[in-house]
């Protein structure tokens, strides 16, 4: 009895876990993996962020963390993200959830992007008309990467920040 018990438990456990996805392997993103040194411009004010990318979670995700260089009156960093970003195959989209100290999971926390060569273009929805795009370009002579991050109010593009990615000497 005991033998067929812990059979029919192992069956119906196999039957309700979802086939794992194969690995990922995706050229741009694997471009994206390493340390990387940010620097340009947030709403009007010159910055500078590490960054860290790598695939996590069996290779499905690429885990960006990026950490301001500047400090808050606590000698906090005035700003942290971590972001992950992975290949919805359902929809043939890249996915994207972006968390960061400002808090609050919400729908406008995620964004989903068409493939388009050696760019991502990923809009975040904050409502029916209004949205925040965060554009990934990678330059392969460079071998950097630039993010233009734009507001969005009723289809009206509103520059937020223009930074690029310089990777750290001796990483790849």
């Amino acid at each position: 009895m005991r033998a067929l018990l812990a059979v029919a438990i192992a069956v119906t456990a196999a039957r309700a876990l979802p086939a794992q996805q194969p690995t990922l392997s995706d050229p741009l993103l694997d471009r994206l993996v390493g340390r990387w040194t940010l620097t340009g411009t947030i709403d009007g004010q010159q910055t500078t962020h590490d960054v860290t990318a790598e695939w996590v979670l069996n290779h499905q995700y690429v885990h960006v963390h990026e950490v301001s260089r500047e400090r808050d009156g606590n000698g906090q960093p005035q700003y942290q993200a971590d972001v992950y970003i992975g290949w919805n195959a359902d929809v043939k989209r890249y996915a994207c959830v972006w968390l960061d100290v400002f808090g609050g999971i919400a729908p406008a926390s995620l964004a989903e992007a068409p493939p388009t060569g050696d760019s991502i273009a990923f809009v975040f929805h904050h409502g029916p008309t209004a949205a925040f795009h965060n554009t990934f370009v990678y330059d392969r002579r460079a071998d950097s990467w630039t993010w233009r991050m734009d507001n969005d109010a009723d289809g009206k593009l509103d520059p937020f920040a223009r930074v690029t990615l310089t990777r750290v000497k001796g990483e790849r």
